[in-house]
Protein backbone atom coordinates (compact mmCIF):
# COMPACT_ATOMS: atom_id res chain seq x y z
CA UNK A 1 0.00 0.00 0.00
CA UNK A 2 1.93 3.24 -1.36
CA UNK A 3 1.70 6.10 1.36
CA UNK A 4 1.77 9.68 0.25
CA UNK A 5 3.56 12.85 2.68
CA UNK A 6 3.45 16.20 1.15
CA UNK A 7 5.52 19.54 1.92
CA UNK A 8 7.29 22.23 1.20
CA UNK A 9 3.84 24.72 0.83
CA UNK A 10 3.51 27.50 2.45
CA UNK A 11 2.50 31.46 1.91
CA UNK A 12 4.24 32.93 -0.71
CA UNK A 13 3.42 36.57 -2.47
CA UNK A 14 1.51 36.84 -6.21
CA UNK A 15 4.65 36.46 -8.82
CA UNK A 16 6.97 33.98 -5.65
CA UNK A 17 8.01 30.13 -6.26
CA UNK A 18 7.28 27.41 -4.31
CA UNK A 19 8.41 23.44 -4.88
CA UNK A 20 6.40 20.67 -3.38
CA UNK A 21 7.04 17.67 -3.07
CA UNK A 22 5.56 14.11 -2.43
CA UNK A 23 7.21 11.36 -0.51
CA UNK A 24 5.99 7.72 -0.92
CA UNK A 25 6.61 5.01 1.30
CA UNK A 26 5.13 1.16 1.35
CA UNK A 27 5.96 0.69 -2.37
CA UNK A 28 7.75 1.51 -5.23
CA UNK A 29 6.36 4.75 -7.14
CA UNK A 30 7.94 3.24 -10.48
CA UNK A 31 4.72 1.16 -10.86
CA UNK A 32 2.52 4.60 -10.93
CA UNK A 33 1.39 7.46 -12.87
CA UNK A 34 1.52 10.73 -10.76
CA UNK A 35 -0.93 13.61 -10.35
CA UNK A 36 -0.62 16.62 -8.34
CA UNK A 37 -4.25 18.03 -8.00
CA UNK A 38 -5.56 21.07 -5.56
CA UNK A 39 -8.66 22.46 -4.17
CA UNK A 40 -9.51 25.86 -3.38
CA UNK A 41 -11.98 26.89 -0.36
CA UNK A 42 -15.28 26.17 -2.26
CA UNK A 43 -14.52 24.74 -4.99
CA UNK A 44 -14.08 21.01 -6.48
CA UNK A 45 -10.86 19.49 -6.81
CA UNK A 46 -9.24 19.90 -9.93
CA UNK A 47 -6.03 18.41 -11.68
CA UNK A 48 -3.07 20.15 -12.25
CA UNK A 49 -0.11 17.74 -13.59
CA UNK A 50 0.40 14.66 -13.94
CA UNK A 51 3.75 12.54 -15.29
CA UNK A 52 4.04 8.66 -16.48
CA UNK A 53 5.32 5.93 -15.03
CA UNK A 54 8.67 6.52 -17.13
CA UNK A 55 8.48 9.74 -17.21
CA UNK A 56 8.05 9.92 -20.88
CA UNK A 57 5.05 11.76 -20.62
CA UNK A 58 3.80 14.86 -18.52
CA UNK A 59 0.35 16.73 -18.69
CA UNK A 60 -0.80 20.03 -17.05
CA UNK A 61 -3.97 22.37 -17.00
CA UNK A 62 -4.38 24.73 -18.91
CA UNK A 63 -4.49 27.28 -15.91
CA UNK A 64 -0.67 26.22 -14.25
CA UNK A 65 0.88 24.86 -17.94
CA UNK A 66 4.05 27.26 -18.20
CA UNK A 67 4.04 28.42 -14.55
CA UNK A 68 4.42 24.48 -13.21
CA UNK A 69 6.59 21.56 -13.68
CA UNK A 70 6.26 18.30 -12.45
CA UNK A 71 8.91 15.63 -12.14
CA UNK A 72 9.93 12.44 -10.66
CA UNK A 73 12.90 10.54 -8.83
CA UNK A 74 11.60 6.89 -8.93
CA UNK A 75 15.30 6.05 -7.22
CA UNK A 76 14.06 8.48 -4.45
CA UNK A 77 10.36 7.10 -4.68
CA UNK A 78 9.21 11.16 -4.96
CA UNK A 79 7.59 13.33 -7.08
CA UNK A 80 7.87 17.01 -7.06
CA UNK A 81 5.64 20.43 -8.32
CA UNK A 82 7.47 23.44 -8.74
CA UNK A 83 5.58 26.45 -9.12
CA UNK A 84 6.57 29.77 -10.40
CA UNK A 85 4.65 33.20 -11.53
CA UNK A 86 2.45 31.98 -8.80
CA UNK A 87 -1.42 33.84 -8.58
CA UNK A 88 -3.67 34.03 -5.66
CA UNK A 89 -6.00 31.59 -7.71
CA UNK A 90 -3.19 29.21 -6.96
CA UNK A 91 -4.25 29.14 -3.73
CA UNK A 92 -5.20 25.61 -2.63
CA UNK A 93 -4.79 22.79 -0.89
CA UNK A 94 -2.37 20.77 -3.11
CA UNK A 95 -2.74 16.78 -3.21
CA UNK A 96 -0.20 14.57 -4.47
CA UNK A 97 -1.78 11.12 -5.64
CA UNK A 98 -0.53 7.84 -7.93
CA UNK A 99 -2.08 5.83 -9.66
CA UNK A 100 -3.35 5.70 -13.71
CA UNK A 101 -1.25 8.19 -15.35
CA UNK A 102 -4.01 10.70 -16.28
CA UNK A 103 -5.97 14.08 -15.54
CA UNK A 104 -9.17 12.52 -13.78
CA UNK A 105 -8.46 12.10 -10.31
CA UNK A 106 -10.65 8.93 -10.67
CA UNK A 107 -8.07 6.86 -11.83
CA UNK A 108 -5.62 7.54 -8.99
CA UNK A 109 -6.06 5.19 -6.02
CA UNK A 110 -3.67 6.61 -3.27
CA UNK A 111 -3.73 9.79 -2.49
CA UNK A 112 -1.81 12.28 0.48
CA UNK A 113 -2.77 14.50 2.81
CA UNK A 114 -2.20 17.66 1.40
CA UNK A 115 -0.31 20.75 2.00
CA UNK A 116 -1.56 24.25 1.91
CA UNK A 117 -0.51 27.00 -0.41
CA UNK A 118 -1.01 30.99 -0.23
CA UNK A 119 -0.38 32.99 -2.43
CA UNK A 120 -0.84 36.57 -1.59
CA UNK A 121 -1.53 39.60 -3.76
Amino acid sequence: QVQLVESGGGSVQAGGSLGLSCAASGGNISRHGMGWFRRAPEKEREFVAAVSRSYDGTIYSDSVRGRFTISRDNAKNTVYLQMHSLKPEDTAVYYCAAGYYSFASTDYTHWGQGTQVTVSS
